[in-house]
Order: structure tokens, then C-alpha cells, then sequence
């Protein structure tokens, strides 16, 4: 065995990506990056305003403080806080003179709404976990692995086809029958293929992505009418009249029949509703964006991969329009780019293929290592001048 044959079987041994073990559904993320960083924004945000809200009310005690008349003792003047918090509701009256009443019960149900809000953004988390995820990792589980197969399949051809070579009396025939192979396309493993193909004519993963967004948008939108429908109606209100005069008081003369209250909690309620406005504000853009990423392919990684054998949906044009299952498993291929052992391969090796094509004939990873394993200068020179005519 000569010293470069043996060079070359190293280098191929090298190439070989080795065998994954263990489960590799806890490394895939099934989450995109931004995604991930609209559930953490749009829940955690809610929680960390309650949490706000809460700590305010125990630091400062009563969240409203009555200007009770000097006579009431400190425990009447306890219950009229208590009274008027229960009620919260201002009573005023008209240009007729008229008495009218207005509820300021925004104030009392603000931990609850910022809680019903991160339960209702949290929805949508829920309907992509149990509606896609399961689908989309076995979906990944199996495309990475068969990329991956694909690309060790091709370096174990080389080493055969070397093998072959060194074994061979005659050479002639080994690239006559090499050439063979090549038009009969021996070389290509068209299941990961046809399996990509289907997926762009199966629309289940790309619905649910986007009626999870869709229902992000909604949500925030409903945050939007509730902000400015009931906390603008009473955002810059910070006293109200009170009337105490109910049930058994209600025939009490002492009792004037208003007392004034005023909100110690209205900054706090101020700057929650800004606070809510402007983060699902900053929001919407990247929902948006999100959905715009349905529109169009991923090519640069589809181009990569190109390299492999049987792996030319660019260049049989066979990408139509980009919303369906494909793309987004491509989105969710490239945020899982780490699990993809071969796309480093892969991306060096196009990188010195766009350097070598002005001299060798370089169409997937087969032609680019039998031309590394220096089967390619061995290779006759009429065979060479042929290929040289159909690609000029």
C-alpha cells in the first residue's frame, strides 16, 4: 500500500462524523429564538407587574386613604377605609345637578387582569406544545439523523471507491464503471428527499405556528381595548367621594353623606398600564416579524446541503411557495444548527468547492473527496477531457 493511499484512507477515516449516542431529543430546541423570547416577554412580564403590585399594597399598607370627619375613632375611620375600598365607586354630580355614580373597580381587579393576561399569553405556548411539538422533534429527530447518515453514506463510498482502486488491475474499467454509476445516479439515497418533498405539500406544523401568533396578536390587541377602554376612563383620577351611608347607616345623621377618598396606589396603577402598552408594543414587531419568516426559504442552508447526494431541491426547482411544513422544519433545522454534525463539514467543503470549479467537475460531497483522496489525477485523460466538454 502506498504512502498516499494511505494518507487518503486517514484523511476519509477523519472525515467520518462518529456515531451520536444517547437520546438527542433533550439537546433539539423546539422553540425559535425569538419565540422563545416573546412567551418569556409576553407571561413573565404580567407576573413580574403582580409581583409590583403586591409588594406595593403590603410596603404601604391601604391601597386608598379617607379624610374621615375629626370625630371618627381609628376604628371608624378603618371601616370607611375598608368601605369605600370594597365599593370603589365615585359618587358626583351632573350639570343638572343630578347625582350620578362611576366605578373605579380597574383599580381593585389589576393583579387579576395582569394574571388573566400572562394565562391568556401563555395560551398559545400551550397550543404549540402539545399540538406541534411532538410531530415537529420526531420530524427533526429524523432529518437530522438521515443528514447526517447521508453525509457518512458519501465518505463511505469514497473509501470504497479507493478501495476498489488500489484492488484494481485495470484502471480503465474502474472509472468506466465509476462513470457509469455516476449517470445512473448509483449514488444517490432519495428517501430524505422524497421525505422533504412531501412535507411541502402537508400544512399541519405551519397552521399551528400561525394561529399561534395569530393568537398572540389577538390577545394583544384585546390587552390594547381593555387599557384604553377602562384604565384610561379612570387613569388620572386620584380622589373620589365616597358614600358610606348603606344598611344600618344609612339613617345616621353624624355621617356626612360623602366622604373623600384618595388612591395611594395610582402610580403604581399609572405605571403598570404605560409599562403594559409599551412592551406589547415593542412586541407586535416581532410577531410580525416572525410570520414574515413564513414567506420565504432558507436557501443558504438548502444550498449547503446541496453537496449531499440526492439533495438538489434548488436546483430541480422544486420549492414552490414557502408556506408549509418545510419551512418551517428549516427554521427550526437552523435554530437547531449545533445538533447538525455535518453542516460544518458541509459548509468547508462548498467553501473550497466554489474555489475548485474552475478546474475539476465538483457536484456533491463524492466528487469533492474522491478528488481529495487523489482518485482524480489517477483518472484517464479521455474521461477528463469529457467531462471537461459537458461542463465548459
Amino acid at each position: 500500500m502506498s504512502l498516499a493511499h494511505t494518507a487518503a484512507e486517514y484523511m476519509l477515516s477523519d472525515a467520518l462524523l462518529p456515531d451520536r449516542k444517547g437520546p438527542r431529543l433533550k439537546g433539539l430546541r423546539l422553540e425559535l429564538p425569538l419565540d422563545r423570547m416573546v412567551k418569556f416577554v409576553a407571561v413573565g412580564f404580567p407576573l413580574l407587574l403582580v409581583s409590583l403590585a403586591f409588594a406595593q399594597e403590603f410596603s404601604s399598607g391601604s391601597p386608598i386613604s379617607c379624610f374621615c370627619p375629626s370625630n371618627f375613632s381609628i376604628q371608624q375611620a378603618a371601616y370607611v377605609d375598608s368601605s369605600c375600598w370594597d365599593s370603589l365607586v365615585h359618587h358626583e354630580q351632573d350639570e343638572s345637578g343630578q347625582s350620578k355614580t362611576k366605578s373605579l373597580w380597574p383599580h381593585k381587579a389589576l393583579p387579576y387582569s395582569l394574571l388573566a393576561l400572562a394565562v391568556a399569553m401563555y395560551l398559545p405556548v400551550l397550543l404549540w406544545q402539545y399540538a406541534a411539538v411532538p410531530a415537529l422533534s420526531s420530524d427533526l429527530l429524523f432529518i437530522i439523523s438521515e443528514l447526517d447518515k447521508s453525509y457518512n453514506r458519501a465518505i463511505r463510498l469514497v473509501q470504497h471507491m479507493l478501495k476498489i482502486r488500489q484492488e484494481s488491475s485495470d484502471t480503465d474499467v474502474f472509472w468506466d464503471e465509476l462513470e457509469k454509476a455516476r449517470k445512473e445516479r448509483y449514488f444517490e439515497f432519495p428517501l430524505l428527499e422524497r421525505y422533504l418533498a412531501c412535507k411541502q405539500r402537508s400544512h399541519s406544523l405551519v397552521a399551528t405556528y400561525l394561529l399561534r401568533n395569530a393568537l398572540l396578536l389577538l390577545f394583544t390587541s384585546a390587552t390594547y381595548l381593555y387599557l384604553g377602554h377602562f384604565h384610561l376612563d379612570v387613569f388620572f383620577q386620584e380622589e373620589f367621594s365616597c358614600s358610606i351611608k348603606t344598611g344600618l347607616l344609612h339613617d345616621e345623621t353624624h355621617i356626612p353623606d360623602l366622604i373623600t377618598c384618595r388612591l395611594t396606589s395610582l402610580s403604581v396603577f399609572q405605571i403598570v398600564s404605560l409599562a403594559s402598552v409599551a412592551i406589547y408594543t415593542l412586541l407586535v414587531p416581532v410577531i410580525l416579524y416572525n410570520l414574515t419568516r413564513l414567506c420565504r426559504w432558507d436557501k443558504r442552508l438548502l444550498s449547503i446541503y446541496e453537496m449531499l447526494p440526492a439533495f438538489d431541491l434548488l436546483s430541480r426547482k422544486m420549492l414552490g411557495c414557502p408556506i408549509n411544513d418545510l419551512n418551517v422544519i428549516l427554521l427550526f433545522l437552523r435554530a437547531n444548527i449545533s445538533e447538525l454534525v455535518s453542516f460544518s463539514w458541509l459548509s468547508v467543503l462548498c467553501a473550497l468547492k466554489d474555489t475548485a470549479t474552475q478546474k475539476h467537475n465538483i457536484d456533491t460531497v463524492v466528487d469533492f473527496m474522491t478528488l481529495l483522496a487523489g482518485l482524480e489525477p489517477s483518472k484517464p485523460k479521455h474521461l477528463t477531457h469529457g467531462m471537461c466538454d459537458e461542463n465548459p
